[in-house]
C-alpha cells in the first residue's frame, strides 16, 4: 500500500473522529468528574471498543445488521437503552472537592466497561465501517492486508482523538472546584448522553 493510497483514508478518518459524539462526551464528563487517572481508563475502554467494532465489521457483522432489520433493531435499542442509562448515573453522580477513593461507582474496571460497551455497542459504527473502509480498498492489492491497516490507522486515530479530549478536560478539572460548576457539567454531560442515545433508538436502518 502506499503513501497516496493510505492517506485519503487517514485524512477522512481523522476529521470523522474529531467530531464529538457519546464516546467523546463520556471521556469528557469522567475526566472532568474524576481527573486524569479514569480519562486514561476511558480512553482505553474507548479504544478497544472501536477495535471490536471494527473488526466485527469486517469480519461481516455489519453486514448481518444491514441485512437483518430484526437483529439491526435490537442491537440498536441495546445500545440507545445504554447510553440513556449512563446519561441519567450522569446526572446523579455525586461531586466532590477532593480526589476522594473511588467508590462501586467509579471503579476504574467499571469506568472502562463504560466506555468499552458504548463504543462496540453503536450499531451505527458497524454499519458504517462496512460502508466506509471499502471506498478506499484497492481490488488490485491483497483484501485483508488493507483492511488490517486501515483498521489500525482508524483505531489508532481515535485512540488520540479520545485521550486529546481526556487530557483537556482533566486539566480544565483542576479549575474546577465548584460542586455547583461540577454539578452543571454532570448534568450537562447526562443530558448530552441521554440526548444521543434517543437520537440512537430513532435513527432509523435507511440513514446508514
Amino acid at each position: 500500500m502506499t503513501l497516496a493510497h493510505w492517506l485519503p483514508f487517514a485524512i477522512a478518518s481523522a476529521i470523522l473522529v474529531a467530531i464529538p459524539g457519546p464516546t467523546v462526551l463520556l471521556v469528557i464528563s469522567y475526566a472532568l468528574g474524576h481527573g486524569r487517572r479514569y480519562a486514561m481508563v476511558t480512553t482505553a475502554g474507548v479504544a478497544l471498543g472501536d477495535l471490536t467494532s471494527m473488526t466485527a465489521s469486517m469480519l461481516g457483522l455489519g453486514v448481518i445488521l444491514a441485512a437483518s432489520a430484526t437483529l439491526f433493531t435490537a442491537l440498536k435499542w441495546v445500545g440507545a437503552a445504554y447510553l440513556i442509562y449512563l446519561g441519567i448515573k450522569l446526572w446523579r453522580a455525586p461531586v466532590s472537592t477532593s480526589d476522594a477513593p473511588p467508590t462501586a461507582e467509579t471503579r476504574t474496571s467499571r469506568v472502562f466497561a463504560h466506555a468499552y460497551a458504548v463504543t462496540a455497542l453503536n450499531p451505527k459504527s458497524i454499519v458504517f465501517f462496512v460502508a466506509f473502509v471499502p471506498q478506499f480498498i484497492d481490488t488490485q492489492l491483497a483484501t485483508w492486508s488493507q483492511i488490517a491497516v486501515f483498521e489500525a490507522t482508524f483505531v489508532a486515530l481515535g485512540t488520540l482523538n479520545a485521550l486529546g479530549y481526556a487530557v483537556l478536560a482533566s486539566a480544565a478539572r483542576r479549575a474546577i472546584r465548584s460542586p455547583r460548576v461540577q454539578r452543571g457539567v454532570n448534568c450537562a454531560g447526562g443530558t448530552l448522553l441521554i440526548g444521543a442515545g434517543l437520537l440512537a433508538a430513532a435513527w432509523k436502518k435507511s440513514a446508514a
